[in-house]
């Protein structure tokens, strides 16, 4: 396993194939609570306390996203919050997707409203 949260996103050139079955099986090894769905996104649910709590960590996860320069989609709901990743440019994933991915879930480690 590679330390994702050291790394950065980086922009990917049209043409950029997406990432193959045997890329995404090593990558997801380091985010093991992620799951592929049909091939292309990258999906996850965060528990916690309140739905306050989770509107804070979006706050957060949108501020991690954004010094990424990767933007997921982010669907709250009471006390839980859905994270979508997929590269638009590749239509499926990249590395980028598996390094925010990796991001958001340290990010989430340390909340205190996690549940």
């Amino acid at each position: 396993m590679s330390d994702l949260t050291a790394k950065r996103c980086s922009q990917c050139k049209p043409g950029t194939p997406p990432l193959t079955e045997d890329e995404r099986v090593s990558l997801g090894g380091d985010v093991p609570e992620w799951k592929v769905i049909e091939g292309t996104k990258l999906q996850r649910e965060y528990k916690f306390k309140t739905y306050m709590d989770g509107v804070a960590w979006v706050q957060s996860a949108g501020a991690i996203s954004d010094n990424e320069d990767h933007h997921p989609d982010i669907h709250i709901f009471y006390r839980r919050v859905v994270v979508e990743l997929w590269t638009h440019t590749v239509n499926g994933l990249s590395e980028n997707d598996y390094i925010l991915a990796a991001k958001l879930d340290k990010s989430y480690t340390s909340f205190p409203g996690k549940r």
